[in-house]
């Protein structure tokens, strides 16, 4: 699951500064992008997003879960030492991941206007 975790994040990334840097593979990158925004595409994303949460917030609580028995027992086990470190672990990485996301769905917004804007420059030119 982390190894997941993980590679989704690191693609995600490599979304992120593809998006940033005009190359031609970020037309590519936002030609996939609106693709996805069509028909289904933010049904399944919302419906893969509202999981993560899930995912996300099960984590957390196995994590105040364990840090409350360590309260209670007065001392850490090494057990949940490993338990909580690796909970710690998957719910940073949810949580980034879903702020990663969310990056990259508004620089698809934002340059997408930002090309509406220079669309509607070049054509006032023209009038001109």
């Amino acid at each position: 699951m982390i190894q997941l975790l993980f590679t989704l994040v690191l693609a995600e990334m490599a979304v992120i500064l593809i998006l940033m840097f005009r190359t031609p593979v970020r037309k590519l990158v936002i030609m996939g992008l609106e693709r996805s925004k069509q028909g289904r595409g933010p049904l399944v994303a919302k419906t893969v997003a509202g999981t993560m949460m899930v995912l996300f917030s099960s984590t957390v609580y196995s994590v105040m879960k364990i840090r409350k028995r360590s309260t209670e027992a007065g001392m850490l086990n090494p057990t949940d030492e490993v338990l909580m470190a690796r909970r710690h672990l998957e719910a940073s990485l949810v949580g980034f991941s879903l702020f990663l996301a969310l990056m990259i769905d508004r620089l698809h917004y934002y340059i997408q206007e930002l090309n509406l804007l220079r669309m509607g420059l070049v054509m006032e030119r023209l009038r001109s």
